[in-house]
């Protein structure tokens, strides 16, 4: 979208939030203006349900409250806290079992010298019951390692346990820092992180890529007419149509508040076409009903625009050239895909 696009969308959130502000009788502090404004823009599906719930339940909300719902949802410490605590976590666990194996070992040691006396021993000429306690002292040395060894090995599963469980906590973590908690695609950092490695891998290796950048045609008039929960609604049913039509391979990312972005590697103009048109007929082809109500609120449309690799591109040269084509696709009637062939003769058609 251009400039002026985002400058009118923030601007609305941004109002939006104020407006909280204000009915609420919030402080204007940076992070409560943070707040309402992610709740404006709908980022957070977590933290817009716990505002939702309090609002609906006394119809206004409390700074501690909002201090509470920042903390769980917003905090910049939260994901780091998290990490600490599973790192926390596994140094214990590997501090703990070094602890055993070093006894282990200890013991083993003592064990080796225990039979290195025996061996001795028995080389010389020796009484019966000299050789009776010879025997006995090894069987009690031998059940001490064999004891020692049978707790190590069920220490050592245990502790396998526990690391696998920490690794699949670590990895939600992960996939909660990059994932959009509304949509449940990618977000923007992924989305960043992705499209770096793609283009890199497009000029190291001479594929092709393709970039689609989607907005929702007139969702602001929507959002405001039928309020944030319908909206959401509105932004989970075209994440849904991404999804199902897009390939393994590539990456579906929310770009911003309406706007979705798909990374498409190894893909060539003629193939993104293909996926666009699939996209935007799967959207339209989506009759929305209020869930409240069951009310038929129509059917939304996408408007779409496809940006391909260049020799020589950067992230940023691809992605204005995708905007462009976007751009071109809302100015000639929305539910549109443009691609840069197309965008090329819409200029010359205006020239």
């Amino acid at each position: 979208m251009s400039e002026r696009d985002d400058f009118q969308r923030t601007i609305g959130y941004g109002e939006s939030a104020l407006g909280q502000l204000k009915r609420n009788q919030i402080p204007a502090y940076p992070r409560n203006y943070e707040l309402w404004y992610t709740y404006a823009a709908g980022f957070n599906r977590s933290l817009n349900r716990a505002v939702n719930d309090i609002l609906r339940a006394r119809g206004r909300i409390t700074s501690e409250e909002l201090q509470h719902i920042y903390n769980s949802f917003l905090s910049p410490s939260r994901l780091g806290d998290r990490i600490e605590e599973v790192g926390g976590k596994v140094a214990t666990e590997i501090e703990d079992l070094s602890s055993l194996i070093e006894r282990t070992l200890g013991e083993t040691a003592d064990y080796g010298m225990e039979l290195n006396r025996a061996s001795a021993a028995l080389a010389t000429p020796l009484m019966p019951h000299e050789i009776e306690d010879i025997i006995s002292q090894l069987l009690v040395a031998t059940r001490k390692v064999d004891s020692n060894n049978r707790q190590l090995e069920a220490q050592l599963a245990d502790s396998k346990a526990q690391l696998d469980a920490l690794h699949a906590n670590l990895e939600a973590i992960r996939y909660e820092s990059l994932t959009d908690q509304l949509t449940t695609l990618a977000n923007r950092k992924h989305f960043d992180q992705t499209i770096e490695r793609a283009l890199f891998e497009a000029e190291t290796d001479g594929t092709p890529l393709s970039l689609l950048l989607t907005d929702i045609d007139h969702f602001k008039r929507f959002n405001d007419s039928y309020g944030h929960q319908t909206g959401d609604q509105v932004l989970r049913l075209v994440a849904l149509a991404v999804k199902q039509n897009i390939k393994g391979q590539d990456i579906a990312c929310r770009y911003g508040g309406e706007e979705f972005a798909i990374i498409l590697p190894r893909t060539a103009q003629k193939q993104a076409i293909a996926v666009a048109e699939h996209i935007r007929e799967a959207v339209m082809a989506k009759e929305l009903v209020k869930r409240s109500t069951g009310e038929t609120l129509g059917r939304i449309t996408v408007s779409i625009g496809i940006g391909s690799y260049r020799a020589g591109d950067t992230v940023q040269s691809l992605i204005e050239r995708t905007d462009a084509c976007l751009y071109a696709a809302k100015n000639h009637g929305r539910n549109k895909v443009v691609s840069e062939v197309d965008h090329d003769l819409l200029q010359k058609s205006v020239a």
